[in-house]
């Protein structure tokens, strides 16, 4: 009597080609060898997708400033280089503790993150981290341009965005959509750079320090409104409630408080 073969892949190897059980087997093998394959692309490649990512917003930075009127000259005469600063937007202060470098762990922490309710949470976004990375630049000793990273939710899904406010503070100086899901030839005309050029000199705020900027159903009507997207209106809706949020007491208003009183 031939010995009996206990190896398993021997004993599978050998079983018919049309046996239902090396069928299945072999296309489990196959889809879990494909699948761990897949996986390991995907965490090799993982550092190389973010930096691309980073690449990208730095060219649209870079090209957002050289796009406001008068910047080329501030970034000449500053050396053309915009600070980088992490903010603790709990009270709108550089963060002592997180740089940069480190701000992907300190938000991997569920603890730096702050639960929004129903009333505080214009954008949509459920949580706002506790940490942001904004850009500066100086003229002398003041902030003369400020670029704030904004999110919220649009028709579609998530919105990025990078808005650059003037000194004041208060007096939009040009936008960047970063990213976004909407809806192709509506929504999706945020990115346009045509629509994004109707942002440059709004004001958020009316003299009575109430928040008035919105994205109009139409042409805008007034020096706080950006015009509207014909078929989004979702979308602009969305675009005026991340703005109103990010601008507001449980976003950037801390930061924006503390730089037009000179303290930063």
């Amino acid at each position: 009597m031939a010995a009996r073969n206990w190896n398993p892949w021997l004993r599978l190897l050998a079983l018919p080609n049309e046996s239902r059980t090396k069928t299945v087997l072999v296309a489990f093998l196959v889809s879990a060898v494909c699948a761990a394959l897949v996986s390991g692309a995907t965490v090799a490649l993982r550092p190389i997708q973010t930096a691309n990512r980073a690449a990208e917003e730095q060219a649209r930075i870079a090209a957002l400033v050289e796009g406001i009127p008068g910047m080329a000259t501030l970034l000449e005469q500053s050396g053309g280089a915009l600070s980088t600063v992490v903010i603790n937007l709990r009270d709108g202060r550089a963060a002592a503790d997180v740089t940069p470098a480190t701000l992907d762990a300190a938000l991997s922490d569920p603890g730096n993150w702050t639960a929004l309710d129903a009333g505080q949470d214009l954008a949509g976004l459920g949580q706002r981290p506790d940490y942001a990375q904004v850009f500066l630049l100086r003229d002398g000793g003041s902030v003369s341009l400020v670029l704030l990273p904004l999110s919220g939710q649009g028709y579609g899904g998530r919105m990025d965005a990078i808005l650059a406010l003037r000194g004041d503070m208060n007096t939009i100086a040009g936008i960047a959509v970063t990213q976004h899901s909407e809806t192709p030839g509506l929504g999706a005309r945020i990115e346009e750079t045509s629509w994004q050029a109707s942002f440059p000199g709004t004001e958020l705020r009316d003299d009575g320090g109430e928040m008035r900027f919105r994205v109009a159903r139409g042409p805008a009507s007034g020096v706080h409104e950006v015009d509207g997207i014909t078929g989004a209106t979702r979308t602009g809706r969305g675009v005026t409630q991340m703005v109103r949020f990010w601008l507001g007491p449980d976003g950037y208003g801390p930061l924006l408080d503390a730089i037009e009183r000179g303290e930063f």
